[in-house]
């Protein structure tokens, strides 16, 4: 090598030394981004976060419950039981019979606080199929029970009941309508109160708990009409 070209050669090399050492300036100290690994979150390795309790209301007249999260997720009730299908499949007809009785009231009541208890029973009970009906076709289910006799549910009142109903007018037909409506909702509130007790269905829950009060306090108006 001649002396030229050692020149040239210890240039170059100084050159590159500098480049190498302006790269590692402008990275900066502690600065290593390259080779830092991905972040557990990017990767979906993160370890689970505990999630805040839950609260879960508790059943009608009871207090609500403070649970973790992962035990309310692991132990999640079923949607609804068996006996909130035999529920809704008893209270269709039951309501129904109700609906019948309280048509006959306008055209056959003396009393005018007989028809209008037969109204506010019309009203109320009338969406309540449709919503019960409903309840069931959600869910794929029928509303019949095969072999089922609905004459045998509580409240329910005998095709000569009815008949005898359908057949009385003024004074007559208000004693028979307030006795047979008060022991029709009586054995609604029963129905619903044994409902509230074993059903798992949250919607039903509620709609039991509806029937049970508004029916109880229309058993009060009815035995009002009839005090002496």
């Amino acid at each position: 090598m001649t002396g030229r070209q050692g020149r040239v050669w210890l240039a170059v090399t100084a050159l590159v030394v500098l480049l190498v050492g302006a790269g590692v300036a402008l990275a900066g100290p502690g600065d290593d981004t390259a080779a830092a690994p991905a972040s557990p979150s990017a990767t979906g390795s993160a370890p689970p976060v505990d999630a805040p309790p839950v609260v879960v209301p508790g059943r009608p007249g009871e207090p609500a419950a403070t649970r973790a999260a992962q035990e309310v997720r692991d132990a999640a009730p079923p949607r609804y039981n068996g006996l909130d299908v035999w529920y809704v499949r008893m209270m269709i007809p039951h309501h129904q019979q109700a609906v019948e009785m309280a048509t006959l009231a306008p055209d056959r009541a003396a009393d005018p606080r007989v028809r209008a208890v037969a109204d506010r029973i019309r009203a109320a009970q009338g969406p309540e199929i449709g919503v019960l009906r409903g309840w069931l076709d959600t869910r794929g289910l029928d509303a019949q029970v095969p072999g089922h006799d609905h004459g045998a549910m509580r409240g329910m009142q005998s095709a000569e009941a009815m008949r005898q109903l359908a057949a009385a007018r003024g004074a007559d037909f208000d004693r028979l309508f307030v006795r047979m409506m008060t022991a029709h909702h009586e054995g609604a509130v029963v129905m619903s109160t044994d409902l509230l007790k074993v059903g798992a269905d949250q919607t039903l829950q509620e709609f039991a708990n509806g029937v049970a009060s508004e029916q109880s306090a229309e058993i009060a108006r009815l035995r009002e009409l009839i005090a002496p």
